[in-house]
């Protein structure tokens, strides 16, 4: 494979892109991180809706391009510009304390509200005041996994592209629509008149969700409120949907974490819009 042709920290390219580990910097040049062979995988297979590849750059040792030399000639097919880095080099730009040996430059790809709700969703998450980073990725990974259509992020939630948000979503990011800095009261009142039921999952909520499920009103079209990981949602966020749904607690756990009452929830939606009369019954988010 020969020697890096990156062995400077200080080069503009390496400069350029250690950058983009800050939010205003990857606002600036609407630009973000992608590490990993998984995300890097998934970044080279995605194209924006404008039909350019949202990979633009990769960063990558020597032993890596051998390791992951698929992916790297993906890359370079689709048109990527590929950089050889030592490791030191790939060290700088990386955000991780093991660096994989992969760092991607990919294009911002979330898609305008509009778009989502002309789409006619069944399965939405909304992500209302969520700030940890690795939570929302998280999240966005569980409703990729349990067929939801798209993803939320309102106005008080963590930035999608951090660094961290964009890891635990293990590639997740690039498989469905997101929209971002969505205000919740137009999130809600978008969803509502595209005919999508709104629900809000929390603790104490007055519902339970095995009670939705045996009434079987979970059938339709559903978006689900998700909320801060310490405090839960607003009293004003609760009031505007339809429903405030608590997840029951049969043992003797004081509460579930974020992301595990977004999983349960989410697959919640997911089982009972396929049975039978759902609104997903005998097809996928995809085919229709």
């Amino acid at each position: 494979m020969g020697t890096p042709e990156l062995i400077s920290p200080r080069s503009p390219r390496v400069v350029a892109a250690r950058r983009l580990a800050k939010r205003n910097f990857r606002s600036k040049e609407r630009l973000f991180l992608a590490e990993g062979p998984q995300a890097v995988r998934e970044a080279v297979a995605h194209r924006g809706g404008d039909g350019l590849p949202t990979l633009v750059e990769l960063f990558t040792t020597v032993e890596a391009a051998e390791r992951y030399a698929d992916i790297v000639d993906a890359a370079r097919a689709a048109g990527a510009r590929i950089h050889h880095a030592a490791d030191t080099v790939l060290a700088e730009v990386s955000q991780t304390v093991t660096p994989q040996g992969l760092v991607g430059v990919c294009r911002f790809l979330d898609s305008p509200f509009e778009e989502i709700l002309a789409a006619r969703p069944r399965l939405v998450a909304v992500l209302a005041h969520v700030r940890d980073p690795g939570n929302a990725g998280t999240v966005l990974r569980c409703a990729d996994a349990a067929g939801a259509d798209a993803v939320v992020l309102t106005d008080a939630s963590v930035d999608l592209y951090n660094p961290k948000s964009v890891r635990a979503s293990v590639g997740s990011l690039f498989h469905l629509p997101v929209a971002v800095g969505v205000p919740v009261e137009q999130a809600v009142s978008g969803l509502g008149a595209a005919g999508v039921r709104v629900l809000a999952a929390d603790g104490a909520g007055e519902d339970d969700l095995d009670d939705e499920l045996d009434a079987g009103t979970m059938s339709g079209p559903t978006a689900w409120i998700f909320g801060n990981e310490a405090w839960g949602l607003p009293e004003e966020t609760r009031a505007l949907a339809d429903a405030v749904v608590r997840v029951p607690i049969h043992g003797k756990a004081e509460s579930l974490n974020l992301a595990t009452a977004a999983a349960v929830c989410l697959y919640a939606s997911a089982r009972a819009q396929r049975t039978p009369g759902g609104c997903s019954a005998g097809g996928d988010r995809r085919s229709s």
